[in-house]
């Protein structure tokens, strides 16, 4: 009977994650609004006239190079900072004037900030202490974070007697037993080795879910923000370039920023031939001259000929042959293989075409190769579908 409460229950998030869009509905109301926010230090602007909405239950990524503003932005919404100008509302209160303490908000810092002297279930149990809580509403609760966070076995343990990620969920817990409205990510992986952060980034999916409480992640780690993110706000100088679910900033970057920060792209620069029917047709090459190529995209966009433009293409949407490939005659040319680097799972080659452009291709390695069927200096020809392009005018 248990397994199939579970089962439902897993079903139930599941299905509640994949329908999950108040920003497509205008009549869902904000929890989190950034009004027109700018915040300076001295003569530098580190975040520049923002404004976002953020929704309840919504698992939300900040993502964004070193210095773009996206930590300025969550320490805005903590209380630490306070902007130069502009208006921050949580559920419908202005923020503006009020301590952090006061704030129905809590923040998981990168270094988890225990205390080393206290044990897990301590560490746990010190804000609902700090806040006068009764000590029997106290154990209970504490008891809930580490059901949650699966560290039943660990209460009385220091910090130092913990793995690394045990410390992180440690962390995690004495950050939702205060059940904040909002919980604040500060780059919360990014002491963990490779394999447990891809680990912990559903289980930090998982216990969102289970709690319905809305989340705010910060971090440079794309493949972070891709795994857990309901939406992600790609930043850069203190702006948002693009603000859109994982799949859309992946497939549909709106500029050429988005799409070389988030994941790997080829880039390939020209001028707009024609515009027609929803296809694409753009000459590559130094101010679209006849000796580049001619690539084919099926897009709706706003542009006409002769304009310059940029086609992006993913490298695992590039398809490599030895001979040209009978059933396309568009986005198909020859070149040379220049590099290749092999990664367990998959292998990336670096083409070399005939005008000196290198294009990425990623292939899968199905089988277990004992020789590989295409090696350096070998020729090949790249093609891609037309629906696997991206035109971008910026």
């Amino acid at each position: 009977m248990s397994s199939g409460v579970a089962e439902k229950t897993q079903t139930t998030i599941g299905g509640i994650r994949r329908t999950f869009a108040p920003w497509t509905d205008p009549s869902a109301v904000h929890l989190i609004r950034y009004r027109n926010v700018t915040k300076r230090f001295g003569s530098f602007t580190a975040v520049d006239d923002l404004s976002l909405d953020i929704y309840e239950r919504e698992f939300f990524a900040l993502l964004g190079p070193s210095g773009c503003g996206k930590t300025t932005l969550m320490r805005m919404l903590a209380g630490f900072e306070e902007p130069t100008s502009g208006q921050i509302t949580l559920a419908g209160e202005d923020l503006v004037g009020t301590p952090p303490y006061r704030r129905p908000v809590n923040m998981m810092f990168q270094s988890y900030a225990l205390f080393p002297h206290m044990s897990v279930w301590d560490n746990i149990a010190f804000g609902l202490k700090q806040d006068g809580m009764g000590k029997p509403d106290i154990a209970v609760r504490v008891e809930e974070m580490l059901r949650l966070v699966k560290l039943e076995a660990f209460a009385r343990r220091k910090p130092h007697q913990l793995s690394g990620g045990q410390r992180q969920r440690v962390a995690l817990a004495r950050s939702l037993a205060k059940r904040p409205k909002v919980l604040l990510l500060d780059e919360p992986l990014g002491a963990l080795d490779k394999k447990l952060r891809e680990e912990t980034q559903f289980e930090l999916m998982d216990i969102q879910m289970k709690l319905g409480m809305t989340f705010l992640i910060v971090t440079h780690d794309q493949e972070e923000a891709m795994t857990v993110a309901d939406r992600i706000a790609v930043m850069d100088h203190g702006k948002l370039i693009q603000v859109a679910p994982p799949a859309v900033i992946y497939e549909q970057p709106a500029s050429r920023y988005v799409a070389g920060f988030v994941g790997d792209v080829n880039l390939m620069a020209g001028r707009v031939e024609s515009n027609q029917n929803g296809l694409v047709t753009v000459r590559t090459g130094s101010g679209g001259d006849s000796a580049g190529m001619r690539l084919a995209v099926a897009q709706e966009v706003q542009t006409g000929a002769g304009d310059e433009v940029w086609v992006a293409v993913r490298p695992e949407k590039v398809r490599v042959d030895r001979e040209p490939p009978a059933d396309t005659n568009v986005n198909c040319v020859s070149g040379e293989v220049w590099d290749i680097g092999y990664l367990g799972d998959l292998s990336v080659y670096h083409i070399e075409l005939a005008d000196g452009t290198r294009v990425k291709a990623v292939r899968p390695n199905l089988t277990r190769m004992v020789e590989r069927p295409i090696t350096w200096e070998d020729k090949v020809w790249v093609s891609w579908t037309p629906d696997a392009g991206v035109v971008l005018t910026r």
